[in-house]
Order: C-alpha cells, then sequence, then structure tokens
C-alpha cells in the first residue's frame, strides 16, 4: 500500500508555481492576483480562506481578503463581485462557499466572469471542461488529477467508481476520468445516495472516488484488494481525547480500507492540500492569459 501525499506534493508544485513567479517578476511581468470573498465567520471556510492566502504568500501572489458580515444583502456581494470582474488588477477571484441562506448561491456563480472563476464552478468553465476545451477545472477535481499524474497511477482502460455526485466534485470527476488523455480513458460508474447495492458497484471499482460526506462509509468490504482510493470526505467526528473534541475523518475507514489498498489518499494531508494548490496553478493561468472564454 502507498499513501498519496497531497500534503508534500502540494508543497512540491507551490514551490514549481514560486519559481515561475519569480521568474515573471524578473521579466517584470504581471504578478497574479489572487482576491477571496469571505462572508461570515463559518469557521471552516475561515480555516479554508487562511490557508488560500498563506498559500498566495509562499509563492509570490499579490492577495486581497474581502470580509463581510453575514448580514449583508444579495445585491450588495453582487455589486462587490461586479466590481472585482471589473478590476483589472485582479487576475481571478473565488467567493467561498457556504454563502448565508438569504443569499443564492447560483446567483452569485453565475454574476463572476468566467475568465476569472478559479474556482472553476461556472457553467461556461464546467462545460468547456465537458467538451474537452481550455478551461478552469474545479480546484478538488484538478487537484485530484494531479495525483493520480504525478503518481503515475494508471487509469487507461480501469474502472472507476465516483461516489458523490456533486457539481463541486463528483459530476466533474467523471467526466475528467471518462474523457480521451492521461488521467483519463476510464469507464466511470457515477453512484450516489439513490443507487441500488452501492457496495455492488464500489467492489467493482478499480479506483474509488469518495466524495459523498459520510464519516467512514467506505468499509473494507465494500472494496476489493488492489483499489486505488481517492477520499475527499473531510468531517470531524467527537474525540474527547483530542484537545479541540474532534478529529477529522474522510468518507473511507481508512484503517480497514488502507491494507487492500494499492494507493490511498489520507485525511488529513490528501486531497485538500491539493485543492488550495489547484487554486493558485488556476490563478497563475489567468495571470498569463493561458485560457480565452
Amino acid at each position: 500500500m502507498s499513501i498519496i501525499d497531497g500534503k508534500a506534493l502540494s508543497e512540491i508544485i507551490k514551490l514549481e508555481i514560486r519559481e515561475e513567479v519569480l521568474s515573471l517578476k524578473e521579466q517584470r511581468k504581471n504578478i497574479p492576483h489572487l482576491a477571496a470573498v469571505l462572508v461570515g465567520n463559518n469557521p471552516a471556510s475561515e480555516s479554508y480562506v487562511k490557508s488560500k492566502v498563506r498559500s498566495c504568500e509562499q509563492v509570490g501572489f499579490e492577495s486581497t481578503l474581502i470580509r463581510k458580515d453575514d448580514s449583508i444583502t444579495e445585491e450588495e456581494l453582487l455589486d462587490i463581485i461586479k466590481d472585482l470582474n471589473e478590476e483589472d488588477d485582479v487576475d481571478g477571484f473565488i467567493v467561498q462557499l457556504p454563502l448565508p441562506k438569504h443569499i443564492d448561491e447560483t446567483k452569485v456563480t453565475l454574476a463572476i466572469d468566467p475568465k476569472k472563476d478559479v474556482d472553476g464552478f461556472h457553467p461556461v468553465n464546467f462545460g468547456r471542461m465537458a467538451q474537452g476545451l481550455p478551461c478552469y477545472l474545479p480546484a478538488t477535481p484538478f487537484g485530484i488529477m494531479t495525483m493520480l499524474e504525478r503518481y503515475e497511477i494508471e487509469t487507461e482502460g480501469k474502472h472507476c467508481v465516483v461516489l458523490g455526485r456533486s457539481n463541486i466534485v463528483g459530476s466533474p470527476m467523471s467526466i475528467l476520468l471518462s474523457r480521451k488523455g492521461t488521467p483519463g480513458n476510464c469507464t466511470v460508474t457515477l453512484a450516489h445516495s439513490r443507487t441500488k447495492d452501492l457496495a455492488a458497484e464500489t467492489l467493482r471499482a478499480d479506483i474509488l472516488i469518495a466524495a459523498i460526506g459520510i464519516p467512514n462509509f467506505i468499509s473494507a468490504d465494500m472494496v476489493k484488494d488492489g483499489v486505488v482510493i481517492i477520499d475527499v470526505g473531510i468531517n470531524r467526528i467527537d474525540d474527547p481525547s483530542r484537545k479541540r473534541g474532534y478529529r477529522l475523518v474522510g468518507d473511507v475507514d481508512y484503517e480497514s480500507v488502507s491494507p487492500k489498498a494499492s494507493f490511498i489518499t489520507p485525511v488529513p494531508g490528501g486531497v485538500g492540500p491539493m485543492t488550495v494548490t489547484s487554486l493558485l496553478a488556476n490563478t497563475l493561468k489567468a495571470s498569463k492569459k493561458e485560457v480565452y472564454l
């Protein structure tokens, strides 16, 4: 069993990005600038955005954090997005989800200029991804594809089961792995909460991508020997023995499943760090105008 160390890989890629930024500085070219809009004080969102800002500093990006109270109106938030769309100095930006219930997340996503949509959530980027055209890939799927590529995990002709059908992870992963290319050329099954006999599907997987949001859902009896496990889940469970009173676990029962896996991502330290790094990679592309929409 080999661990896919997302934390270590993300550090390698951030060093590569930093070298490119230093080269841009020497050539007096545009330095990538990422902006983030954070509404409210959701602890997970706070932590995630802080990680993004810190990563920007590590690679030499400029960054801007726009904080707003959760009482902000939808109209006020859309005005902020309009300003960021028109700000030439900002190459890409994100609006951190989730948003307060009185704000329509779909409306917010649609308001972002696809050319600055470095989260890869806008339907224009999603549609171009589906057709294999240049686009900004959603950050988590982008990170997973990079992990598969850098660890030289064979995907061609393999049966991949994607568990979860969100627009952020599950659906784009099913598209990316079925496309022609490397990684890719998989036969993909997209399973979800309404799938009958879910274990029968997961047992067929050569590659299993778990993104269902249920702690330790995948057990050893649900996978075959030699399976590649990509665990996207980040779930908090109570643990009085920990100082914080909880610990993080994935959607896969790591202890029971890892002995059967050929490759597996840990939680934490697997997919999470690669999501942030992929956001940086998209921002670098945006600053270099590599994607024309």
